[in-house]
């Protein structure tokens, strides 16, 4: 989300860069990419399908489809059933593959569709289901989602992974990720770092992450970040960044061991 321009849209501001952290991210290891067709809209899909093809074969990439972008870059619905195959079709043809990982159903808030737009979940998960059967995706997602409705997704689609917001500051979400530990399903959380979207306060800023960090000698947001591995082991983390600097910080997070001591006091962050 981090590779197109501003707003997530259009072209990046540096492309050469944008091309080699991607490179580098697989380079060192990494084998879990996180994107979508509506981040540019194409954009971030193209600099993954410029750097990267033809891919590494443990290379997963996991997309997400339920939105779609105007031509001023805003965001709207895209959540029947013919939009949602409609967007693992984009995928598709934007990635440069036959088959994706995984798709995320990106769930919109109710006051984010229009009356009378709503969709049910059991239709919308019927048709990513159609769509594993067929082979275009491996696995099953569901984004920003409450607890009953991953319940049902987890009962009737067998899905492979929640995509839901969840950080050392914003923790609303722990029931889900108890019903995800419970049935192995791979819970992947964004705005792990908090957000620069108004309301979504920084984990960095925190003074218990900032303690932590000084003791350490690490930075605030590899403390975040070191949190949420020591949380779960089926949590997987995916920060976005488009500087090479940040991606260094973000790799070496693996290394951040925090002990009794870090996790009490970062237990009173909030």
């Amino acid at each position: 989300m981090q590779l197109p321009g501003p707003r997530v849209t259009g072209p990046p501001r540096d492309h050469d860069q944008a091309i080699a952290v991607l490179r580098k991210a697989v380079e060192a290891g990494g084998n879990h990419i996180d994107t979508a067709q509506f981040y540019g809209p194409d954009v971030a899909n193209e600099l993954i399908r410029e750097a990267l093809h033809p891919y590494p074969d443990d290379l997963v990439i996991v997309s997400k489809v339920g939105a779609r972008r105007d031509a001023d870059g805003a965001w709207h619905p895209a959540q029947t059933p013919a939009e949602l195959r409609a967007g693992v079709e984009d995928n598709l043809r934007s990635l440069g593959v036959e088959q994706l990982g995984a798709v995320n159903l990106r769930r919109m808030i109710e006051h984010d569709v229009p009356d009378g737009q709503r969709v049910p979940l059991a239709e919308q998960l019927a048709e990513m289901v159609a769509l594993r059967d067929e082979g275009k995706i491996a696995g099953v997602g569901i984004s920003t989602a409450p607890l009953a409705e991953v319940d049902e997704a987890i009962r009737t689609a067998q899905i492979t992974c929640v995509q839901n917001a969840y950080s050392l500051l914003s923790r609303d979400d722990e029931d889900v990720l108890e019903r995800c530990i419970a049935a192995d399903v791979a819970y992947v959380p964004y705005f792990s770092l908090g957000s620069a979207f108004p309301g979504i306060p920084k984990v960095t800023d925190d003074e218990h992450v900032r303690a932590v960090a000084d003791r350490l000698d690490v930075t605030p947001a590899q403390v975040a970040l070191a949190w949420l591995l020591a949380r779960a082991d089926n949590i997987l983390l995916i920060p976005g960044t488009s500087s090479l600097a940040h991606l260094e910080e973000n790799l070496a997070v693996g290394d951040v061991e925090l002990g009794e001591a870090d996790l009490a006091e970062l237990g009173g962050a909030r």
